[in-house]
């Protein structure tokens, strides 16, 4: 029989997120972001399901071809830019549009040999401090590219948030003033806002926003769950129950002997563990769904197995369902007990992890 553990993707919260996101910013066109295999969900079936978005966002050019060979006819954006020279043949035959925030290049697209001209995003590093160009370059830049015959229609100018989870931080404001400021009287359109930005910052929609997270369902509000925006989890990530055993009082349970058992009791064993993407470091007592209510995980998560405190369900036999993050259990609260954020706990899911639409 094959391994239980298995990853339920509904396709229909995917759909209803975005919906949700255009209610929210009715007059923005949404690039939806698929990038790292559509957030650990599935590229392709994410592009599906997302059909309706106006653009989608991709991190690799490889995922570019993907969503083409599909059949996505959709604008596409490099968000990282291209890296080298030789890419930029590979970004024409895709009609993929692509994200410049270095002289590097300009300069490789001043001397690449002539061919279809590529449409253009100028990102401005307004205080996030990776990509961009600085706001006090911002017209030398925007000149120099109108003029390169490489690129073809307007420049599109954007630019990413640093602290837009946070819905009352001055950052957010001084970054929307700096940008304001550079682009100032610049013809394109505009892009800033991503997914936490849509939900918490209105002001800053502009033409195009660019959501993630938000379009799987995960909080890009700390303390907060996605429920709270009415979006809907996108992954079930659930198994089964293999076997339970009866453990004597004092005996302790899995590697290093990290949890004793304060009396007689049930133990269960899922077919979970780090080997499919289940973080291993999660804190004691960090629940799981087991037969739609909530048990403890107990003891250190192994590579494939993981063990369950029954004594609220002494009852439970092998072949119950468990379910490890998904309705009724945030991703949110799970990352919380990793220390970390519910975007990489979708990214981690391993390949012998099985997929299952819904």
């Amino acid at each position: 029989m094959a391994r239980a553990t298995s990853a339920i993707i509904h396709l229909d919260a995917l759909r209803h997120n975005l919906a949700e996101i255009r209610r929210r910013a009715p007059n923005s066109r949404v690039m939806a972001v698929v990038k790292a295999d559509g957030y650990g969900h599935g590229l392709e079936r994410v592009a599906r399901a997302l059909e309706g978005a106006d653009a989608f966002g991709v991190a690799a050019l490889a995922d570019a071809e993907r969503l083409r060979a599909v059949g996505m006819s959709q604008p596409v954006v490099l968000l990282s830019g291209f890296d080298a020279a030789e890419d930029l043949p590979q970004l024409r035959r895709l009609n993929v549009d692509s994200v410049i925030h270095h002289d590097s290049q300009l300069e490789m697209l001043a001397q690449a040999d002539p061919g279809e001209p590529i449409r253009c995003w100028l990102k401005i590093d307004t205080g996030m401090h990776r990509l961009g160009f600085l706001p006090g370059d911002v017209r030398d830049v925007h000149a120099r590219l109108s003029r390169l015959h490489g690129v073809v229609g307007e420049i599109l100018l954007m630019s990413h948030f640093a602290r837009s989870d946070e819905f009352d931080h001055p950052d957010t404001r001084e970054q929307t003033r700096l940008f304001t400021q550079a682009t100032q009287d610049l013809p394109g359109l505009r892009s800033l806002a991503n997914s936490a930005a849509v939900l918490g910052w209105p002001q800053t929609h502009g033409d195009w926003i660019r959501p993630g997270g938000a379009l799987y369902g995960v909080s890009v509000v700390e303390g907060a769950t996605a429920m709270d925006f009415d979006l809907r989890p996108a992954m079930t990530l659930s198994t089964r129950l293999i076997a339970v055993n009866r453990i004597a009082k004092g005996e302790r349970v899995g590697y290093a002997g990290a949890w004793a058992c304060p009396e007689d009791m049930p133990v269960g064993v899922a077919a979970i563990g780090y080997g499919d993407g289940y973080p291993r470091h999660v804190a004691a007592d960090t629940p799981v769904l087991l037969n739609g209510r909530r048990v403890p995980i107990i003891g250190r998560v192994s590579m494939d197995l993981m063990t369950l405190d029954l004594r609220s369900q002494p009852h439970a036999m092998p072949g119950d369902p468990v379910v490890l993050w998904g309705d009724g259990l945030p991703v949110e609260s799970i990352a919380a007990a990793a220390d970390t954020i519910g975007y990489e706990l979708i990214c981690s899911i391993t390949r012998r992890v099985r997929f299952i639409e819904a």
